[in-house]
């Protein structure tokens, strides 16, 4: 059974053993994570509508390329219930690990979500369908 989170403007269901954490210390958003117990993760931050989709996820690349300098990144474009999404497909290494990852962005009326999901490479192919269903519950609920 999925658990809901509805609080402060944002609405999604995610996997109910999986920790979830709420950050609001940056200025004008917020941010909720939701972690697997293997420690993948998937996050949507909740930005001022004005703020430019491709300005977020270009941001996000830019620190990820300062974290890991093997940072692979391709960028996508797609419609979700109608919505222009950009971002990234992104694949890097970590240690002994490689790791993928996504970015998207998308705007709403009232809103503009950064998403952004990561898991070790051979759990990626795993989690894919639980975070693509956490990023359509989001869209779904800000659509309404």
């Amino acid at each position: 059974m999925p658990a809901l989170f509805d609080k402060l403007g944002i609405a999604f269901q995610y996997p109910e053993n999986w920790a979830l954490n709420v950050d609001d210390a940056m200025p004008g958003a917020i941010a909720v994570t939701v972690t697997s117990p293997s420690g993948a993760f998937w996050s949507a931050t909740m930005h001022p509508q004005q703020a430019d989709p491709q300005d977020l996820v270009d941001a996000v690349l830019a620190a990820m390329r300062q974290e890991y300098q093997s940072l692979e990144a391709e960028p996508i474009r797609e419609t979700i219930l109608g919505h222009e999404i950009v971002g990234y497909e992104l694949n890097f290494f970590y240690v002994d690990l490689v790791g993928t990852g996504q970015v998207r962005a998308v705007s709403f009326p009232w809103t503009t979500f950064a998403i952004h999901c990561q898991a070790e490479d051979r759990e990626f192919t795993q989690f894919q369908p639980v975070f693509d269903a956490m990023t359509l519950s989001l869209i779904q609920s800000s659509s309404v």
